[in-house]
């Protein structure tokens, strides 16, 4: 299997993932307040949401390089 088509797995594979999931969500740790040697930290939880036309446009593309990445002109 060359290296193309393993890309063009991986990225149906992502474009699959984002439809089903719609995102992922993650922490983030911030420093709100320090004062002297007392610091207060906050943690902020963060969402980031595929939108479905990036998840249909990664299958489709995906397919493209599945299907004629292999060709040679």
């Amino acid at each position: 299997m060359n290296s193309i088509k393993i890309v063009a797995i991986a990225i149906i594979v992502a474009g699959i993932l984002g439809l089903t999931y719609g995102g992922f969500s993650y922490t983030k740790n911030t420093s709100a307040v320090k004062l002297g040697p007392l610091e207060l930290n906050v943690k902020e939880k963060e969402t980031v949401n595929i939108p479905l036309w990036a998840g249909v446009g990664a299958i489709v593309v995906g397919g493209l390089l599945l299907v004629g990445g292999g060709r040679k002109a």
